[in-house]
């Protein structure tokens, strides 16, 4: 396993295997299997809704006493509805009850995004359904997210889908520092600014979507969009290392040094994206891969964009 140091020296491994969108009744098999392959990195949320699935196979995997707690690098996210920071803590513990662990490693603002409570763990249809920012600050909630590692049920916290403009907000107002930032990152929206921008302020980026995100639901999907899987420049470096075009973008984001959380619950590929840590890309290819920039979000925030919504796709990335 390959691990990158936070700035506290802390080592976070450099992939990590992602559960958006895995169905419960595989999930447990899969993150099971996963952690026998080698994996210690998991990626959760509490918006997933498969948190006590996780939860059941890591008590097995502790269980088995192959391994320790501390060996693992567990992560969950705060969902939008709980941003009031007198929410902050209940979200916080019903995560850590569902995935049967004493504390998280790392616990993320999901998004710069606020819903009212009494939406949940639930999508907004109304504009009474949503907070904005001026209601539900920011800074409020990470300050109550900075109560949670005072008191030990989390160990670092960090953010995702921030844009450089809202991390320059926040930064000079924190306690404790933001470790990570989970953004969409792959070639196509390779982001360079705001990677360069959080390793020079000591954040690691973490890229969700690494392989373009094609199980996502089809209300999150355009027609005709680009295939990061099926473009010719990935297919022959591909071809020229003996391996795949999934292992190719994820070999080309551990070398600039972002984390990686694909998705999977089929062994194979669970297999085949862990070995990615073997594939070494060399300079000509990885400028060839960073010429294939096009800034395409597969997961554009348009969502946020309802009725009576104070959120907007250009309001929301800056």
């Amino acid at each position: 396993m390959k691990y990158f140091n936070l700035h506290d020296g802390k080592k976070i491994p450099a992939i990590g295997l992602g559960t958006w969108q895995s169905e419960p009744k595989l999930l447990q098999k899969a993150t099971r299997f996963a952690i026998d392959t080698g994996y210690r990195h998991l990626d959760c949320a509490a918006i997933y809704q498969n948190e006590p699935t996780i939860g059941d196979a890591l008590h097995d995997a502790l269980g088995a006493n192959k391994l320790s707690r501390d060996q693992l690098w567990i992560t969950s996210k705060l969902w939008n509805s709980f941003h009031r920071p007198e929410n902050v803590l209940p979200a916080c513990k019903a995560t850590l009850k569902d995935l049967r662990l004493d504390y998280l490693d790392l616990y993320l603002m999901h998004w710069p995004v606020a819903f009212a409570p009494h939406v949940g763990l639930g999508q907004p249809s109304t504009a009474d359904d949503f907070l904005s920012l001026d209601q539900a600050p920011i800074i409020d909630t990470w300050k109550a997210m900075e109560q949670l590692v005072s008191s030990g049920l989390v160990r670092y916290i960090g953010v995702s889908n921030f844009s450089q403009t809202k991390l320059e907000k926040l930064l000079p107002q924190v306690k404790i520092h933001p470790v990570v930032n989970q953004v969409e990152n792959h070639p196509f929206l390779s982001q360079s600014e705001l990677v360069t921008y959080c390793k020079q302020n000591k954040i690691l980026i973490t890229a969700y979507s690494p392989l373009g995100s094609g199980g996502r639901p089809a209300e999150f999907k355009n027609s005709n969009e680009p295939s990061l899987l099926a473009n010719e420049t990935i297919d022959l470096i591909a071809s020229a290392h003996n391996s795949s075009p999934a292992q190719v973008l994820l070999a080309w984001q551990i070398q600039r040094g972002v984390a990686v959380i694909p998705k999977s619950t089929n062994e194979t590929r669970i297999v085949e994206n862990l070995a990615a840590l073997n594939v070494q890309l060399t300079a000509p290819e990885v400028a060839q891969i960073n010429q294939l920039d096009r800034d395409y979000r597969y997961v554009n925030g348009a969502f946020w964009e309802g009725q009576g919504s104070p959120y907007t796709v250009a309001n929301i990335f800056d």
